[in-house]
């Protein structure tokens, strides 16, 4: 038995366990590097029609059986009616996605790759395993259920050989005759092809492909054309006849057209092809009679990689009476969905003539009238991620507004533009039912969730909580929003974050973040940096970012502010807000650090030749002399579009050179770290060869890392080791200059 006195020094004792274990368990940690692994992404949301349930994509990061991370994607479901915990529908190492419930809301039509190639699968809600429906030779991908669910309509890319006319445009090689030379790259698919259907037995599969000419390296002129054309087939070397040749990560293989399929909704259906030609039919939709199908295309007069152009056609749903529907003289017009009732259509539009600083925006056209009206022309935004109301009354969409990706609705008639998801956050993908929004979405608290709502965006209830759970505990930096007028007038907005662990009287380094594009733009309600943010809040930096003229989410005067200037101005903007950030009391001025990709590694690159208040900088898979980058690039139509012209012309090269980080390379004083990886298209890797062995000859402070196997996208989908070590080489080159 415990005396009185025994029992009052156990209770004392439990209250000081109890509160010393409360204060521990209430210590949260800062982000750290490995906590990329454990975001999960949601998108690709689609609500049964009957309203019930909603399907959606969910992608992690997972340790395969090697213990080795890999992407993963899986269908998940959730009760719209129950509000319960979602349940997750495939499994395994697999990247599922792009599902669509049946219109009798009993199966769902997804994508998988089977063999080498994207496939759709039916997966039934009675109840079994997911079974597959197509076979298509080039993949099958954005299935569409027919109105009465007996059908699915499919898009494939069919390379130019294997479409049933030849070219209407010439060769873009010079003297190219080699029209009686076999097609080896056919050949080679019909060998592969009849390996792996070995239980097919037709003449055709019993036949050897003709050789009209024997390929001989030694005999005729005919017969080494033969011979080079068999090389070329089997893509050794690669012979480069486009403009276009240049891919994400690999040399483009050659031309393909997108084409539109329909087969019956069951096991190893046979699909019919709906399209045909060197023609593209993207971005299709059922009537909701089912008897058109409506679709982006474009009928090429010139050769595609000259064409720069979308139509809206429109077909029977058995593929006959293919028609232009609409070619809006001096627009770009693509993505038709039809209205619930079938009078009409919305579509997304774009200056033909101003394409890349154009803003996306949406119209309708009444198929009585056939004459387009605009819709959102008047909203100074970029539109995307479109849909109808169920009843037809109301146009939802989401644009880039000041840091946030908001949701916003406006009547289908035209008139007042009303915000439905706003504040600091951004939507990033939606669907809506007659009853309900279901959206993804991005905090500063979160990196991404799901919610839904009613159709106004009221009542919004949190219904995953895929990154939550391991976010309790963990200590987030809330940025400060703030303004600079700069002397034109132009007003730029930019953040700023403290360290996570900010002690009164101290001082610490600060972060200049940059984005790219040039026409991206950061705020809290941007996804792909979240966690780079808090990690170096974590890690004890302070982070500043903007949006300087060129960015996107603040009109298009604004987004146009960087013609042939995409240094000086943007340049100079950022700068300022770095000045106004070092007056911050918590600052080092002197501990100044600045990194940034793709445009934010020419931007980066392009300050430490102008500035030289940073004790370190990172340029990431940038662009530093302008002129290469129109011929190692893919995206090298920003050149004639940005500067008017081509390097070759006397006044565009003079604002190439001028606004080219190498030819001031010599001003560079900033230790820089040059990161770049070896697949990327985009950003050619010469550029970071270039900066590089310049730096080094010039005896300039300079190191160099390149990522094998990763392309331009390293950072937000590289493989996740190399994410993470990019983040903390960023991290440990700087604190080797500022904690010095």
């Amino acid at each position: 038995m415990f005396t009185k006195k025994a029992s009052r020094f156990f209770v004392l004792c439990l209250c000081v366990f109890l509160l010393f274990s409360t204060a521990a368990a209430e210590e949260k940690k800062p982000i750290v590097t490995s906590d990329v692994l454990k975001i999960k992404t949601m998108g690709q949301i689609d609500i049964s029609p009957d309203g019930k349930r909603v399907v959606f994509v969910v992608t992690s990061m997972d340790k395969n059986k090697k213990e080795e991370y890999r992407y993963n994607s899986h269908l998940w479901m959730l009760d719209l009616e129950k509000l319960e915990p979602p349940i997750q529908l495939t499994f395994g190492e697999r990247g599922d996605s792009s599902p669509v419930w049946a219109p009798d809301s009993t199966r769902i039509a997804f994508v998988r790759t089977h063999e080498g190639r994207p496939q759709i699968w039916i997966l039934s809600m009675q109840g079994g395993e997911a079974y597959r429906v197509t076979s298509s030779d080039f993949g099958a991908y954005a299935p569409q259920w027919s109105p009465d669910g007996k059908k699915l309509l499919f898009s494939a890319t069919i390379p130019d050989w294997a479409l049933d006319s030849g070219p209407t445009w010439p060769y873009e090689r010079p003297g190219r005759a080699w029209g009686d030379a076999p097609n080896w790259q056919k050949i080679e698919h019909d060998k592969i092809k009849k390996a792996e259907d070995k239980t097919a037995v037709t003449e055709e599969t019993k036949k050897t492909p003709d050789e009209p000419i024997k390929a001989d390296p030694d005999g005729t002129m005919e017969e080494i054309r033969a011979w080079l054309a068999k090389n070329e087939g089997k893509g050794d070397p690669k012979v480069i006849t486009r403009t276009n040749f240049q891919g994400e990560r690999e040399l483009q293989k050659g031309i393909g057209f997108p084409h539109l399929f329909v087969c019956p909704a069951e096991a190893d259906a046979r699909a019919s092809q709906l399209t045909k030609g060197m023609q593209s039919f993207s971005g299709a939709d059922w009537s909701p009679d089912g008897q058109s199908i409506v679709c982006s295309s474009l009928k090429y007069e010139n050769h595609p990689d000259r064409t720069i152009d979308g139509d809206i056609w429109i077909l029977k749903a058995d593929g006959s009476e293919a028609r232009l529907l609409l070619d809006w003289d001096g627009h770009m017009v693509n993505s038709p969905i039809f209205s619930p009732d079938g009078k009409s259509l919305l579509f997304m539009v774009a200056d033909q003539n101003d394409y890349v600083y154009s803003l996306r925006q949406l119209a309708t056209m009444d198929l009585t009238t056939k004459e387009p009206h605009p819709l959102t022309f008047a909203f100074d935004r970029s539109v995307s991620d479109y849909h109808w109301s169920a009843d037809g009354r109301f146009v939802y969409f989401v644009s880039p507004d000041q840091g946030d990706f908001p949701l916003f609705r406006i009547p289908a008639t035209g008139g007042e533009v009303q915000t439905v998801v706003g504040g600091d956050r951004g939507v990033q993908d939606l669907d809506v039912s007659a009853q309900r929004l279901v959206y993804a979405l991005t905090e500063v608290k979160n990196p991404l969730e799901m919610y839904v709502s009613d159709l106004e965006g009221k009542n919004p209830r949190q219904i995953t909580f895929f990154n939550s759970k391991w976010i309790e505990d963990r200590e987030l930096v809330f940025p400060e929003e703030k303004w600079l007028v700069r002397p034109d007038g132009r007003r730029i907005q930019y953040w700023v974050m403290p360290p996570a662990k900010l002690e009164p009287g101290k001082t610490y380094p600060l972060a200049v973040e940059i984005h790219g594009g040039p026409s991206a733009m950061w705020g809290p309600g941007e996804f792909s940096m979240w966690h780079e943010f808090q990690l170096l809040a974590g890690r004890g930096y302070g982070v500043v970012y903007c949006n300087p003229r060129g960015s996107g989410g603040y009109g298009y005067d604004f987004k146009k502010a960087n013609y042939r200037d995409w240094g000086i101005g943007p340049g100079e903007d950022i700068l300022a807000v770095c000045s106004e950030a070092e007056k911050l009391d918590w600052v080092d001025p002197d501990r100044l650090v600045v990194t940034g990709g793709s445009y934010a590694g020419y931007m980066t690159a392009w300050l430490v030749t102008q500035d030289h208040r940073f004790k370190a900088a990172v340029a990431q898979r940038g662009v530093y002399e302008i002129s290469v980058f129109f011929g190692e690039s893919n995206a090298y139509r920003l050149v004639p579009t940005h500067y008017g012209g081509y390097p070759w012309e006397e006044e565009v090269r003079k604002y190439l050179d001028a606004n080219s980080p190498l030819t001031h390379v010599e001003n560079i004083q900033t230790p820089l770290l040059i990161i770049h990886a070896d697949r990327d298209l985009r950003a050619g890797v010469i550029q970071s060869e270039m900066l590089y062995k310049s730096l080094k000859i010039l005896k300039k402070p300079v190191e160099y890392v390149r990522y094998p196997e990763e392309g331009h996208e390293l950072s937000r989908s590289g493989h996740p080791n190399r994410r993470m070590d990019r983040l903390n080489r960023i991290i440990e080159f700087f604190d080797r200059f500022v904690h010095r």
